[in-house]
């Protein structure tokens, strides 16, 4: 049976040319072009190595022609959820180097999620999970990862696809969970908004402080307003921090680790507030727009959030703090034609213009390189 391969395809969704592959696994360019029109036939070492420089495995890139068309297959990934997953859940995958990574996505009313598979079994530990999945080649090409919890960056998300055919998997997380996951390689881009206490520096002296072997690139997104997000008209007059403590109050908190959580903490411990009279202290909801949903479905009165998670669902806002969100990843992933696209993709007016109007953001830096 005739070899059939996928090598000039998944070369140029990786933007590297032949020239630049041949280099990298030592032949003649002129023995690439011959690979990807059919008349030569890789050995083992060469086919091992063309999988390493394009990051799949050699299945993806060979194939006997005449084979029959591949069953959903079964294999195990690693989860990047703050909660554990169940059987059957949606999740999409992307490969991040070496290893294969899950994230577990949501259905909205009437529609079913878009997903590459299902969970198959759970895993004994939380964070890996047996999946079932379509077409598992698929998520290797033009995919990133990014974790975080602003939900404007899925407006820079969508823009990116439509111009690049960059996809991008959001994978929620709070802020120092993201960088968690960064530095444990299980994610190209991580989303923060960590403020030092003491400069009142975003990220930059945390990043120094917890990972100070590791080369980040830092650029910022946006700047946002944070503050309490309540019901349209502000039925329980909250309008500052104090009124948390009101018996009358029920609050929603973020998940520890999250910008949100450490800036709550922060304004109680300068008005003087035990964390204890707060009436939901310990609730929590993970992510902007799940705390400000369960002020809009009366599951709370108010919550700490951005001012385009109230926008989102019509709820009232009271600014009470400016912060900056910034996109960190590992230097040398910067370097990755997926990731530059990514990035040129915040310098357009259009993106600026966008999240000025739909959520309120201040875009004077988006796109700055901080570090």
């Amino acid at each position: 049976m005739r070899v059939e391969n996928r090598l000039s395809q998944i070369r140029k969704s990786r933007g590297v040319t032949a020239t630049e592959l041949s280099r990298r696994v030592e032949v003649s360019r002129q023995t690439i072009y011959a690979i990807e029109a059919g008349t030569y036939v890789p050995n083992t070492e060469l086919a091992l190595n063309l999988a390493r420089e394009l990051e799949v495995t050699v299945d993806e890139l060979f194939s006997l022609a005449g084979a029959a068309p591949k069953s959903p297959e079964t294999f195990a990934a690693e989860v990047l959820s703050a909660t554990s997953v169940s059987k059957g859940q949606p999740m999409r995958i992307c490969q991040v180097g070496t290893r294969w990574v899950s994230v577990p996505v949501s259905a909205t009313p009437y529609y079913l999620p878009e997903a590459d598979g299902i969970v198959k079994a759970p895993a004994k530990s939380a964070a890996k999970a047996d999946l079932l999945v379509f077409e598992k080649q698929e998520a290797s090409q033009k995919r990133l990862i990014l974790a975080g919890c602003d939900p404007a960056t899925g407006l820079l998300s969508r823009m990116v696809e439509r111009i690049s055919g960059v996809e991008i998997v959001s994978a929620p997380a709070s802020s120092k969970l993201a960088l968690t996951w960064l530095t444990e390689g299980k994610v190209h881009i991580a989303g923060s908004h960590l403020e030092d206490a003491k400069s009142g520096e975003f990220n930059l002296p945390f990043l120094r402080n917890e990972y100070p072997n590791e080369d980040f690139l830092v650029v910022t997104f946006a700047r946002w307003e944070e503050g309490l997000v309540v019901a349209s008209g502000n039925p329980k007059n909250i309008n500052r921090i104090d009124d948390l403590a009101r018996k009358n109050v029920k609050f929603i908190n973020r998940e520890p680790g999250s910008g949100s959580r450490g800036l709550l903490e922060q304004l109680l411990e300068k008005a003087g507030i035990p964390q204890a009279k707060v009436r939901g202290f310990d609730r929590i909801a993970y992510g902007h727009l799940a705390a400000a949903y369960c002020v809009l479905s009366l599951d709370a009165d108010v919550c700490l959030a951005t001012r385009s998670a109230a926008q989102t669902f019509g709820l009232d806002f009271i600014p009470l703090h400016s912060e900056r969100y910034d996109l960190v990843m590992r230097r040398r992933t910067g370097e990755l034609p997926a990731v530059k696209a990514f990035l040129d993709v915040l310098q357009r007016a259009t993106l600026r213009r966008k999240l000025e109007v739909l959520a309120g953001y201040d875009t004077t830096e988006t796109g700055a390189l901080v570090a």
